[in-house]
């Protein structure tokens, strides 16, 4: 499984899989994707699986149609090693190749180029992470946090606790931990929790654990003598696994430990054995490989042994997020060579206007093959995320199940401190807001 492809490849083997664009601007008939990811490290398990996907994705569509209305997809890697620094030295490089579009996979990763993409014009794509207030497209044109950001998911998490309770009116009184990875992704949620925990009368405790979260007993001894009802949990790599065992050496019920949808994968399950049985987490896509889209991917690229990674990873967690980014960053060069042109390769601007105009409605997402592998959502100038719904899912022990419909978010909460925070961001650089009435 993926909690092994990070120690089993080497970067040379993963690009080896790969369609490598020459040296300088990109040709007529290609778009150039660079990939940036971190295969080592300890956030290996974290970071390999959905960028193997996306490559993956990609060699698909090369080979089932040809690219995108006739323009070839190529792209390189670059290793982060989930190292902001990296991250940068990767940019700098990439760009010149003719990036259109950048996709950190990290929120720390996000912030160290969040600036220079928004120089550059090249837009970046957070699925699920990043900055959260660049969801407002006014102060934030080449941000996109799309899908659910982490503040929209807290909202659910709290609510689905609430449904477990019996009703939101039951959450008063209770007492609930935030477990956060110590980084800016962990600490996204902090302001939110302390305002859900505010509008529904519980108390939160927030506890942050240093990466790379393998030493975590003090905490857990804290934890201990606190007594929570329930904990929610914004883990990563080996945090997630760590705190699964620690939770089970105490006696915490493994079904009130609620990961975020960065602690929900088989990386951070099958390694804590009998311990994660019960766990649940949010999930923003589905897992296996009942999807069309999958079904392409097994036939059109490993049945021809030009995957990225292992065939029976393909269907896990992180890899069917990874298809979701595929799909999304190509549906906006589509949308966005219907309005500039079919059969030629996109710029950074007219991308931007492509994933300012998706709209994946469920007649479309069936025609991609992806009928609940994503939620339906849109976006627009105003609005880069969607605010899509999530679900839950429970570890039986050998796989995840889904223990919940999709739930929605809160965007009565979460719009109103997307502007505020937005609005405070432009005042601190001296950015006015563009208008989004057109």
């Amino acid at each position: 499984m993926f909690w092994k492809l990070a120690s089993r490849l080497s970067l040379a083997a993963g690009i080896a899989g790969a369609t490598l664009a020459p040296a300088g601007a990109q040709t007529a008939k290609e778009q150039f994707i660079p990939i940036t990811l971190y295969r080592t490290g300890p956030m290996g398990s974290f970071g390999t699986p959905p960028m193997v996907a996306y490559m993956d994705y990609m060699a698909m569509l090369n080979e089932r149609d040809g690219g995108i209305n006739g323009v070839k997809l190529v792209w390189e890697e670059c290793e982060t090693a989930y190292q902001p620094d990296r991250m940068v030295e990767c940019y700098e490089r990439l760009k010149g190749r003719g990036a259109t579009v950048w996709n950190p996979y990290g929120t720390g990763l996000a912030y160290a180029v969040l600036e220079k993409s928004q120089a550059d014009k090249i837009p970046l794509i957070m699925l699920g992470n990043g900055r959260t207030d660049a969801a407002d497209g006014r102060y934030f044109p080449y941000a996109f946090p799309l899908v659910t950001n982490f503040w929209s998911q807290a909202t659910a998490m709290v609510k689905y606790i609430g449904e477990r309770q019996g009703g939101m009116d039951k959450l008063k009184g209770l007492k609930i931990v935030d477990l956060y990875h110590d980084s800016p992704y962990g600490k996204e949620t902090i302001g939110v929790y302390d305002r859900l925990a505010k509008t529904y009368g519980f108390e939160v405790k927030h506890m942050p654990v240093p990466s790379p979260g393998i030493d975590q007993k003090s905490v857990w001894l804290q934890i201990r003598q606190y007594a929570p009802d329930w904990i929610v949990m914004q883990g990563a790599g080996l945090m997630t696994q760590t705190a699964i065992k620690e939770a089970a050496a105490i006696g915490f019920p493994r079904d009130r430990l609620v990961g975020n949808y960065w602690s929900g994968a088989e990386e951070d399950t099958v390694p804590a054995g009998a311990a994660a049985k019960n766990y649940i987490s949010a999930a923003m896509n589905g897992s296996g490989t009942d999807f069309p889209v999958i079904q392409d991917i097994l036939k059109y690229v490993y049945d021809r042994g030009k995957g990225s990674g292992e065939r029976r990873d393909v269907g896990t967690t992180r890899y069917n997020r990874g298809v979701v980014i595929g799909l999304i960053t190509m549906e906006a060069i589509r949308v966005a060579q219907a309005k500039f042109g079919e059969g030629k390769p996109i710029t950074g601007e007219q991308m931007q206007w492509g994933l300012e105009h998706l709209n994946f409605t469920p007649e479309r997402i069936a025609q991609l093959g992806a009928t609940g592998l994503l939620p339906p959502f849109s976006t627009s100038c105003l609005d880069h995320e969607g605010g899509a719904p999530i679900r839950f899912q429970q570890w039986d022990g050998q796989k995840w199940v889904s223990v919940s419909d999709w739930v929605a978010t809160d965007q009565k909460m979460v719009r109103p401190l997307i502007e505020a925070s937005a609005a405070a961001y432009g005042k601190e650089k001296g950015i006015s807001p563009r208008s989004c009435d057109n």
